[in-house]
Formats: structure tokens, C-alpha cells, sequence
């Protein structure tokens, strides 16, 4: 297999070395060249032909943000992963970038560069093998026809049991822009509570749901321990805790053992909204490397809810909905832009 070929751009000499020394220390991938800011790196790429581009979200005259924009306008569809630092500004700037299509991010080394060099690289060098399987055709939109949610969903004619009282999403690599295409279109009036687990790093998943918040009609938040569930509100999974419904309609947020890799862990969220909400839970699976939220799709489908999974063609990476979609119990498989009005129609006929 030939080797992943990445252009390194960040405006500090120091951290360009050390990405590139990290990648040239793997076997499958190689730094081709480097770039001091955005302006560089598209000068640079009328001679260098990359497979990924790391992109340091803070530089200056051409930052990330407007780096990312070019490269749309140019129609350049090169992955992109964003280095970040966690402040509050390149949080911030990071989900800007995530909305804009960026492939995934990383953090970026904080005090002495030692101390985190064996977590960067190890973020960093799995994030570029990722790439691997980003899906380069892949479209938001689908000329599909939204699907007749009246009869019963898996086509038997047999009308859907119970209103639904509640929504769960996972969603994965590619899934802050996925959604920013569904989340802030969800009507205020839902009138039902709305649960998110996306994988992200610690300290990121605060400014997601604030960047959400602004441009949705429903109420956006990172969920907290022990708060009170309550309709038209969207809770965010905190990033380093799963987050589980209880019985008593409470969120409950835990650090027990990571599941694939990962924490907050969609299975956890599937499986605890299923034992509470039964068949009145939708569940949608989006964009995403592995298999986490599989299992759960299994416990709401038989628990008697509603299943979803994104199409392969709107995925940046059709991992786990394919996982979800192989287990027999995916009731529709929906093009990206059509879940949100599928979402709103199965509650709203339902109510």
C-alpha cells in the first residue's frame, strides 16, 4: 500500500518539525511538504498533490477558518484535519471548522510538548489512517423522495405503535457538520427531548453545543450529571463521560470503561433510552468511523422504536451506519438531508 502523503501547515517552525517528524515516524504515511499559513499552503499545492492536509486552526493571514473556505471555493476535496488548542477562541474556531467540512481535528500539544507527544501522535497518526476510508463523492443532498412514514416503516402495512418521546443521535467522524444539517432544524415545538452522543475530545463538546445553540430553534446544551430531562431541549453527551437516561428521567453521566475506544459511548446512550422510552424512541445513526451504536440499534429496534441510519452517500465515513444498517434492524436508511423532515414527520404524525 502506498504511503498517506500529508502536507503539514502551521505558522510555528517548532510544530511544523515536530508533526512532520511524527508522521515520518509511521511506516504508512509521510510529510511531502509544509506550510507557515493557509496563503502557502495553497501556493503549495499546485506542485504538491497531498492525501491529507493537517491545518493549525490559529495562524495569521490566512487562518484556518478562511483556509478551509478557499479550498470549498476551489473545489479541492482533500481531507483536512485542524490542530487545536483548547481555549475557549480555538474551541470555538475548531467547530467552526468541523461546520465547514474539516475531516476531524486533533489537540495540540499543551505546555511541554514531551508530555503530550505520545497522545498527539497517536490521535494525530490514527486520525490520518481515517482518511483512508473518507468517502470523496459523498453529497448532502439526495434526489430520494422523503418516505411515507404513515404506514409502517419496514413496508407491511401495519401502522407505527405509540407516539415517540424521544430522539437519540450518534454520530462520529463527520458528524458536527452532519449536524449542523439536522440539529438546527428541528422545530421549538418538538415536544420532545432530543439526546446527542458525538466523539469528541474533553473540552470541546461545551463549545459544540454553545455554537449549536445559536443557530438552532431548540435549546442546545452540554449535558451535566444528574439534570432534569425536559422536552425541546437538545443534550449534548459530555466528552470523557458516557451519558445514560435513567428511569426517573434524569441524565446520568459516568466514567466506566471505554466501549470501541471510546467515551461517551453511543451504545450507552441507545441502550439506557431504550429500557426507558421503549417503542417510543426514534434513533439515528450518522456519519462515523467503527461500529459503536450498533448494539443499541438492536436494543431499540427491539425494543420496539424507530430506526435510522444515514445513506452511504451523504457519509463522510460510512462506518457505523453500515455497522447499524448490517444488523437487520434499521428501519429506514435516509440521505442526510432528508432525516431532519423524517425526524419531524414521524413525531409529528404520531403525537
Amino acid at each position: 500500500m502506498d504511503k498517506i502523503k500529508v502536507l503539514v501547515v502551521d505558522d510555528s517552525a517548532l510544530m511544523r518539525k515536530f508533526i512532520s517528524d511524527l508522521i515520518n515516524q509511521e511506516d504508512d504515511m509521510e510529510a511531502i511538504a509544509t506550510a507557515r499559513n493557509g496563503k502557502e499552503l495553497l501556493s503549495k499545492l499546485i506542485n504538491f498533490k497531498p492525501d491529507v492536509i493537517t491545518l493549525d486552526v490559529e495562524m495569521p493571514e490566512m487562518d484556518g477558518i478562511a483556509t478551509l473556505k478557499e479550498l470549498k471555493a476551489s473545489r479541492i476535496n482533500i481531507p483536512v484535519i485542524m490542530l487545536s488548542s483548547l481555549t475557549a477562541s480555538g474551541s470555538r474556531l475548531t467547530m467552526d471548522c468541523l461546520k465547514l467540512g474539516a475531516f476531524d481535528f486533533v489537540q495540540k500539544p499543551s505546555g511541554s510538548i514531551s508530555l503530550d507527544i505520545k497522545k498527539v501522535a497517536k490521535d494525530l497518526t490514527e486520525k490520518i489512517r481515517n482518511t483512508r476510508f473518507y468517502n470523496k463523492n459523498r453529497r448532502v443532498t439526495s434526489p430520494m423522495k422523503l418516505p411515507e412514514i404513515a404506514v409502517d416503516v419496514v413496508g407491511k402495512g401495519k401502522k407505527i405503535e405509540g407516539k415517540i418521546k424521544a430522539v437519540v443521535i450518534g454520530a462520529s467522524t463527520g458528524g458536527p457538520k452532519a449536524l449542523n444539517n439536522v440539529l438546527p432544524f428541528l422545530p421549538k415545538n418538538l415536544d420532545v427531548p432530543v439526546f446527542v452522543v458525538q466523539h469528541m475530545p474533553k473540552g470541546f463538546t461545551k463549545a459544540f453545543a454553545e455554537r449549536l445553540n445559536e443557530t438552532s430553534d431548540m435549546h442546545v446544551v452540554e449535558a451535566e450529571h444528574g439534570m432534569i430531562i425536559e422536552n425541546n431541549t437538545i443534550y449534548i453527551a459530555k466528552a470523557g463521560y458516557h451519558m445514560e437516561v435513567g428511569s426517573d428521567k434524569r441524565i446520568y453521566l459516568n466514567e466506566e470503561p471505554s466501549i470501541w475506544g471510546v467515551r461517551p459511548a453511543v451504545d450507552k446512550l441507545f441502550l439506557s433510552s431504550s429500557k426507558v422510552y421503549g417503542k417510543n424512541l426514534l434513533s439515528v445513526i450518522l456519519t462515523g468511523m467503527g461500529k459503536d451504536g450498533a448494539q443499541g440499534t438492536v436494543a431499540v429496534k427491539d425494543a420496539g422504536g424507530i430506526t435510522i441510519s444515514e445513506d452511504e452517500r451523504t457519509c463522510t465515513i460510512y462506518g457505523m451506519p453500515k455497522a447499524a444498517y448490517e444488523t437487520g434492524k434499521v428501519d429506514l436508511v435516509l440521505p442526510l438531508n432528508e432525516i431532519k423532515n423524517t425526524i419531524v414527520k414521524i413525531i409529528k404524525e404520531n403525537l
